[in-house]
């Protein structure tokens, strides 16, 4: 098993993130008009400078007179960075207090949430309580909403992953899977995918389905298939694709399908780094300011 990472993109990362610590001064043009991005967040520093802090630094880039800002939903993430490196995240509720404080006017919120689920209708809730306390206040949509979203994830997974499609490997997508109906996400990719003659490539979920005995009776039912190639459809590569997916555990996919006895290759990249991906949150936020 061998894993495939970009570290040569950390370089670029790091001036991602001096760019998102500089736009804490806010220049003259962006008073007034702010777009923070929230995430559910992860501890996985590398991971969230290149997928977190690529897509922050792709809607500065296309908004230069907007302030555009960072909440994390998850306070045990926030927590843990502040305790363990010093670095201090606003939960929403905080970020959404200094935006009135600073004179925001205009506050698009954009969720780099991959699906309409739990995470972003508690996001939604939120945002309830402070309904006319902007002039304007827009909470845009997740990655996967329109059908045009899923035709352009999947084109977007499949091209990168193309050097792979030989007809002897199953490329399978870890995604983390729910209980909220929006779960289905993963099957309305798998069938865009199918529609596409993507045949060699797969969804499965961590913690709903399909899971991974399906992935593996998929697998095994296609007897040119010799080698997996598994890659979180997650936005960041934290712990889910390192432990879950790329771990060295009994339970982990990678050694549940080296037991069913194919060769495993794990790529420990998140979506939220590939420039396409990026853009699409920028589509998203057009749409939300008009």
């Amino acid at each position: 098993m061998k894993i495939t990472s970009f570290a040569k993109v950390f370089g670029a990362a790091i001036l991602a993130s001096s760019l998102f610590i500089s736009c804490a001064g806010k220049s003259s043009q962006s008073v007034g008009k702010e777009i923070l991005v929230v995430s559910f967040g992860t501890s996985y520093n590398s991971s969230r400078s290149i997928t977190i802090g690529g897509i922050e630094s792709t809607i500065r880039e296309s908004y230069p007179d907007w302030t555009v800002r960072r909440a994390f939903t998850a306070q045990t993430i926030i927590d843990k960075l502040a305790k363990r490196d010093g670095i201090k995240i606003d939960n929403v509720k905080e970020a959404l207090d200094r935006a009135l404080a600073d004179g925001v006017k205009t506050l698009i919120v954009q969720p780099t949430h991959l699906m309409d689920g739990f995470e972003y209708t508690d996001l939604k809730k939120e945002l309830e309580s402070y309904k006319g306390k902007f002039e304007k206040l827009s909470l845009s949509s997740p990655l996967l909403t329109s059908d045009s979203d899923y035709e352009a994830v999947a084109k977007v997974i499949t091209e990168k992953l193309a050097k792979y499609d030989d007809g002897k490997t199953a490329i399978c997508f870890m995604g983390h899977g729910t209980e909220a109906e929006s779960n289905k996400a993963y099957a309305k990719l798998q069938t865009v995918l199918n529609a596409a003659g993507k045949k060699n490539f797969y969804v499965g979920t961590v913690e709903a389905s399909p899971s991974i005995d399906d992935l593996i009776a998929a697998a095994k039912s296609n007897a040119s298939y010799k080698k997996v190639v598994l890659e979180p459809l997650m936005v960041v590569a934290g712990d889910h694709a390192n432990n879950d997916m790329a771990g060295d555990e009994d339970d982990s996919w990678k050694s549940q399908f080296e037991k069913a006895g194919f060769e495993v290759e794990c790529i420990l990249e998140g979506l939220g780094q590939i420039y396409e991906i990026q853009r699409l949150y920028v589509q998203h936020i057009e749409q939300a300011i008009k």
